[in-house]
């Protein structure tokens, strides 16, 4: 007897794929010092942002003054 209930593929775990052009496309990696970080997450903390958010911005307004 067959199935009467079709079979379906099981929902994919994590994020749903972004629309083209919509992800980020370069990640970047940079050691800092524990005193840095703290000076870092405060910044965004009293601007706030995420501190993603925060070092995008700020190294936006450096390359953008040059």
């Amino acid at each position: 007897m067959p199935d009467p209930k079709p079979k379906t593929k099981p929902k994919k775990v994590g994020r749903p794929k972004l629309a083209k052009g919509e992800s980020k496309a370069i990640m970047l990696r940079v050691r800092i010092s524990p005193v840095e970080s703290k000076a870092v997450e405060a910044a965004a903390k009293a601007s706030k942002q995420t501190v993603s958010e925060w070092i995008r911005g700020t190294l936006n307004a450096a390359t953008q003054s040059e």
